[in-house]
């Protein structure tokens, strides 16, 4: 069975209301400061809690917009509050992602990064490589235009600018995780979450959502494999931890493959695998590196008992030894709301035009955006930024070094963003 097969068609168009024709003309009227904002960002991109530069703006342009302003939270997090003008009325929260990626630039632009810094111990180039940069600037476009049309706007907005999606270093914890236990959904508590993201997979114009589960779970794991040192040409002397090694990385396959259902897809991939350092020594340790991506967690949970237990009885079995550690800061699955993404899909469907809302597959890739949607409602939408005419199946992906954007892609999404708030909220003449 295909996955994106079996999804519900698109949903139909919304009717638009008198307030839809003031958003959009607002949106585009900040159209052009937006796309100034986002290569401002992109050319002085800020790895994960690191993003004070980017979150000064964000936070200044809030301020000087009216918001309710509360800074550093979970290190470099911003929060804006706008109350509306036009009676009581929901919370709804909107969430952009700041930090960049150690990706050094190949993508010849008058705003290419050129920042460098020292990640895993190698000097490495910092970009913009998943588009994080017009996040921002969306919602901050979003935060200006919401401003304007105060009057209108019944009940709360509340934005979130959050550092360190993309994950830290060393086992740190941050990120959404962070800033909610540092208060990001109190006083005033949303009912419910929105975010976007930029792809490649879309062309300019498109608009894509997944009710459910949307994108994967990730956990990273280590397997350290420790054998017994000897001379190559001696084997029999020690435990071959490469052999051992080796073995394992074989043997895991087999649990997507052999042991689980195919029709619900997971992937196990061992991303590094370390050994030795000549070619007549054999080491007495082999460490490797992999990531688990699930869409279920019973799946999760079954095949992280899995790999421990085939890591650990290989190596028994082979008279070496294995210690399988588990991550403590991985991501839960996306799940978008079913009952919010009915709600809202023909909101998109009327941003987007006919034929250009789509049913996004399952995505394998992962977003913190899930610990989010775990405290209430989410809903997770796409927005295309492939240029019209390219190879949507060539693109360069997100996390390349060569991904670009076509800037035309940013408006229709803080389209999107302004008609899902005046959807949600109610706000506006009927």
């Amino acid at each position: 069975r295909d996955a994106a097969a079996q999804a519900p068609a698109p949903a139909p168009a919304a009717p638009a209301r008198p307030i839809h024709a003031k958003l959009d003309e607002a949106a585009r009227a900040v159209e052009a400061r937006m796309i100034g904002w986002r290569r401002d960002i992109h050319q002085n991109p800020e790895l994960g809690n690191q993003e004070r530069r980017t979150a000064g703006l964000a936070a200044a342009h809030l301020k000087r917009l009216g918001y309710e302003v509360r800074e550093g939270v979970a290190v470099t997090g911003v929060i804006g509050v706008l109350r509306g003008g036009a009676g009581p009325g929901p919370v709804l929260a909107l969430r952009a992602d700041m930090d960049a990626l150690p990706v050094t630039e190949e993508v010849d632009l008058p705003f290419a990064s050129r920042v460098r810094t020292r990640w895993g111990g190698q000097e490495v180039g910092v970009m913009h490589a998943c588009g994080h940069d017009c996040h921002v600037a969306i919602l901050m476009a979003a935060a200006e235009v919401l401003a304007a049309q105060r009057a209108e706007l019944r009940g709360t907005v509340k934005l979130l600018f959050q550092p360190a999606e993309e994950g830290l270093p060393n086992g740190e914890i941050g990120g959404a995780r962070r800033m909610l236990d540092e208060g990001a959904f109190d006083d005033p508590k949303p009912e419910a979450v929105f975010g976007l993201h930029v792809g490649s997979a879309r062309a300019v114009g498109t608009l894509g959502y997944r009710p459910g589960p949307a994108m994967a779970s990730s956990d990273g794991f280590r397997i350290t494999v420790e054998g017994r040192q000897t001379h190559g040409a001696r084997p029999w002397s020690g435990v071959d931890p490469i052999v051992i090694g080796a073995q394992i990385v074989t043997a895991l396959q087999t649990i997507q493959s052999r042991q689980v259902d195919a029709n619900d897809p997971s992937v196990l991939t061992i991303g590094s695998f370390q050994a030795g350092n000549r070619g007549n020594i054999i080491p007495d340790r082999a460490v490797m590196v992999g990531t688990l991506r699930t869409f279920d967690e019973g799946r999760r949970s079954y095949m992280q008992r899995r790999v421990t237990e085939i890591a650990e009885g290989i190596a028994r079995g082979m008279d070496g030894n294995a210690v399988v550690r588990w991550e403590a800061n991985g991501y839960a699955t996306v799940v978008n709301d079913p009952t919010l993404a009915d709600r809202m899909a023909p909101t998109l469907a009327r941003v987007a035009g006919p034929g250009k809302l789509g049913i996004n597959p399952r995505a394998t890739a992962s977003e913190d955006f899930s610990f989010f949607a775990q405290r209430v409602p989410g809903f997770f939408f796409t927005i295309g930024i492939t240029a019209p005419g390219e190879d949507l199946a060539t693109a360069a992906p997100n996390h390349s070094p060569r991904f670009r954007v076509d800037e035309a892609g940013l408006l229709p999404g803080l389209r999107a963003m302004l008609h899902l708030v005046a959807d949600y909220t109610g706000s506006g003449s009927v």
